[in-house]
């Protein structure tokens, strides 16, 4: 099977404006092609505007598609208020709000000074707030409806993690904002959507949690009932079906694309797979004999 494979129809965004925070690499990168491809405008942001601007010129090379390029430290509200004007001055309008930027890195939290911790929370949490407060009240009052919000959370944010608690903290957050504003804000013609992804390596993010050898060391792949992870392009499929006209109807989920990794480490039984076959004999005829006593 080629994972790879494109979903949509090729004009299934057409005409649509969409924003994604850290769009300038890794899976933001991936859905921000996906979605040029499919024929929308996109703005993509992150601190480092050298680096936006080169990724803009790759992707309008690569799709034919229109690239704004705007530098937003999603932590400050007056930026993010300027990425709203900016988008507007240039497409005439936002459909879609896509809350991709993050940080996160894997530390024992008795380790972690607050302001380490802070940092995570500022970028996740409230960066994820200050994009949503500044475009839905932008929305509100122009009267526009139908635009969407796509949230990036993980599976870690209704079951916690060790080790990356200020990110399980920030993304339990983001979860519950996008949930409880499905419900508040559809009166006004707005849609809220979560995505949980599992392992889909990307270079920058996975050599900062897993540095040196430790990728070799933790293969996330053998944690995947489906022993692999995930391609770029499955996320942006499902991305894209999501801020599409296609999903109309789905409002306030939190869809998982993991391969089933998340199940696996939440099932109490889940680690007799390592019991290998001779054992379960053994076990199976130590039953039997019980029974028939």
């Amino acid at each position: 099977m080629n994972y790879k494979n494109k979903m949509l129809r090729d004009d299934a965004l057409k005409g649509k404006t969409i924003v994604v925070t850290g769009g300038g690499s890794g899976l933001g990168k991936a859905m921000t092609t996906y979605f040029l491809e499919l024929g929308a405008n996109v703005v993509i942001t992150s601190r480092n505007i050298e680096k936006l601007e080169t990724v803009k010129t790759e992707l309008e090379t690569q799709t034919g598609g229109k690239v704004l390029a705007v530098q937003c430290d999603v932590r400050h509200y007056d930026q993010v208020e300027a990425l709203v004007k900016a988008s507007v001055e240039t497409f005439g309008k936002i459909d879609v709000l896509l809350n991709n930027a993050a940080g996160n890195f894997i530390s024992p939290t008795e380790r972690l000074s607050a302001n380490a911790f802070d940092t995570i929370i500022d970028i996740v949490l409230k960066g994820t707030k200050n994009c949503t407060l500044a475009f839905g009240k932008h929305w509100i009052a122009e009267n526009e409806t139908e635009k969407v919000v796509l949230n990036i959370v993980t599976t870690y944010a209704w079951t916690g993690s060790a080790y990356v608690v200020p990110s399980a903290t920030a993304k339990a957050g983001v979860l519950a904002m996008t949930r409880s504003l499905a419900v508040e804000w559809a009166k006004y013609g707005m849609r809220f959507n979560a995505i949980a992804p599992g392992p889909f390596p990307t270079k920058g993010a996975w050599d900062r949690l897993l540095p040196g050898d430790l990728k070799e060391k933790f293969d996330l792949s053998k944690k995947v009932p489906l022993k692999r992870v995930g391609e770029h392009q499955e996320l942006a499929n499902l991305a894209a079906y999501l801020v599409s006209e296609f999903s109309a109807y789905v409002n306030g989920e939190v869809i998982t694309i993991d391969g089933g990794e998340w199940l696996k480490g939440a099932g109490q039984m889940n680690l007799l797979e390592d019991v290998p076959k001779e054992m379960w004999d053994m076990l199976e005829m130590m039953i039997r004999a019980k029974k028939n006593q």
